[in-house]
């Protein structure tokens, strides 16, 4: 079986994630206090550049999925974790998308 087949509740869980570790930066920026919102911005970032890339490697069925997966399980916990600390609705909805998605990341490490 292709990784690609294999992995496909992965993929899809890694795309829900993106999305909302993108949406989550973009509202950031908009928050009153943008330097409180700083390590959360950044993370966003990095989970959000992070899902998109092992989707692309589950994809082409890279050898690295696994060890790719380990690493993306740990970036999205960190958000994840950054997130559940602030109050607005948006992160809490993304700390929900990343803790989510280091679980499933898990599975596949």
């Amino acid at each position: 079986m292709v990784e690609h087949a294999k992995h496909a509740e992965l993929s899809s869980t890694l795309h829900d994630c993106m999305v909302a570790c993108n949406h989550c930066f973009d509202a950031c920026l908009k928050e009153d206090d943008v330097k409180m919102m700083a390590e959360c911005i950044r993370l966003d970032r990095e989970c959000a550049d992070m899902c998109a890339y092992l989707a692309q490697a589950i994809e082409r069925n890279s050898p690295f999925v696994s060890q790719l997966a380990k690493v993306c399980a740990e970036i999205c916990e960190a958000c994840g974790n950054e997130c559940k600390k602030h109050d607005h609705d948006h992160c809490q909805k993304c700390a929900e998308a990343c803790l989510k998605c280091a679980e499933a990341c898990r599975q596949v490490a």
